[in-house]
């Protein structure tokens, strides 16, 4: 079959199953199939939590735009939605960009599946240069104290937390408009941030 033939059925979002059942093929050659046109970079495979194969087929694949919350979906056991994709071309985003991107966003479920992004983030310098920029220095050393109490992360650079740190007379920030935490109190005291989450929110970490 034609790749052309191939993308115009097979555009979305595919499993084996669905491909065998759309083009009426075996196993063998729906699993072929899929091999080429990833081969040739139209597409993009995520496996679910039941370890099923997600396959996303798209002509827009082959342009190798990438997305803050594919990266954040490929380093976080919490997903976040990918329906309204915001594509980024040049260059890939680097994990610190990624993160400043999601504390942006002001959305719950978009910081929290961040979280895990301070596993793989060992650029300070570069963290510290973005969170200035868009004066977020004291939301991320919040995460990341919030992120140690439940993985292990890499070590945060002496030299960032000196700098990030509040001074007396700084005031206390949402990081969210109107939520506090009543289980990390610790943390907003030490950063003036006040954190969205509570315990509860962090389950699927466990």
């Amino acid at each position: 079959m034609e790749t052309k033939y191939l993308l115009k059925r097979l555009e979305g979002i595919q499993t084996i199953n669905t491909v065998m059942n759309t083009l009426s093929l075996s196993r063998e050659k729906a699993i072929y199939y899929i091999y080429r046109l990833r081969k040739q970079g139209y597409v993009k495979t995520k496996r679910l939590s039941n370890n099923t194969r997600v396959y996303y087929i798209s002509f827009e694949n082959k342009l190798q735009g990438f997305d803050y919350r594919e990266i954040i979906n490929e380093n976080s056991p919490v997903k976040v939605s990918t329906a309204q994709t915001y594509k980024i071309y040049g260059k890939e985003p680097t994990l610190e960009e990624t993160l400043i991107y999601a504390i942006k966003t002001k959305s719950l479920r978009t910081i929290l599946a961040a979280l895990a992004l301070f596993r793989k983030i060992n650029n300070w310098s570069e963290l510290y240069r973005l969170s200035k920029e868009n004066h977020v220095e004291r939301q991320v050393g919040a995460l990341y104290d919030l992120a140690r109490k439940i993985m292990r992360t890499k070590r945060m650079a002496k030299r960032f937390r000196t700098a990030a740190l509040p001074k007396e007379q700084y005031d206390f920030v949402y990081m969210i408009p109107d939520l506090k935490s009543k289980d990390f109190v610790d943390i907003e005291k030490t950063w003036k941030v006040y954190l969205p989450f509570n315990q509860r929110d962090l389950e699927d970490y466990k």
